[in-house]
C-alpha cells in the first residue's frame, strides 16, 4: 500500500524487513527495494533472528524466505502472529509457489512473490 498524505503526492516509505539465508539474496532485494521507495530497516538471515528483528524494529512489512536453515517461513510466521507482530508478511521462495500447496494461504501472510519477479510494486500489491 501506498500511503499518502493529503496533497502530497509522493508516497510514504514503507519500513520492511528482509530475511534470507543467502547474503546475495539480501543485498539483491535491498537495491531493488529501496530503489522503489521502501526503507530497508535490517536484514536477519534466519528464524530466530527473524523473530527477533521484527519484534525489535517493528518494520510494516517482512520479507520472509520460506526456507530458513533453523526453521520454515511459516513457523516464522507463526511466532511472530504468536507475539502480537502487526507486520505485514511477504514469504517469498525460488521455489514455486504451488510447491507449497495450501500452506502459504493458510499461513497467516499476506501472500507470496517469487523471487525472481521481487519488486516493490508486488510487495505492496500483497500488503494493500
Amino acid at each position: 500500500m501506498v500511503r499518502r498524505w493529503a496533497g502530497d503526492e509522493s508516497p510514504v516509505n514503507e519500513t520492511i524487513l528482509i530475511v534470507d539465508d543467502h547474503p546475495s539474496f539480501r543485498a539483491m532485494a535491498q537495491v531493488v527495494l529501496e530503489a522503489e521507495g521502501f526503507v530497508v530497516l535490517g536484514t536477519a538471515s534466519d528464524g530466530e533472528s527473524a523473530v527477533a528483528e521484527t519484534l525489535r524494529l517493528l518494520p510494516d512489512v517482512v520479507l520472509l524466505d520460506i526456507g530458513l536453515p533453523d526453521m520454515s517461513g511459516f513457523d516464522v510466521t507463526d511466532r511472530l502472529r504468536e507475539a502480537g507482530s502487526p507486520a505485514a508478511i511477504v514469504l517469498t521462495s525460488s521455489r514455486d509457489c504451488s510447491d507449497f500447496g495450501p500452506l502459504i494461504t493458510e499461513s497467516g501472510a499476506r501472500g507470496f512473490v517469487d523471487k525472481s519477479e521481487l519488486s516493490g510494486d508486488a510487495v505492496r500489491a500483497l500488503v494493500a
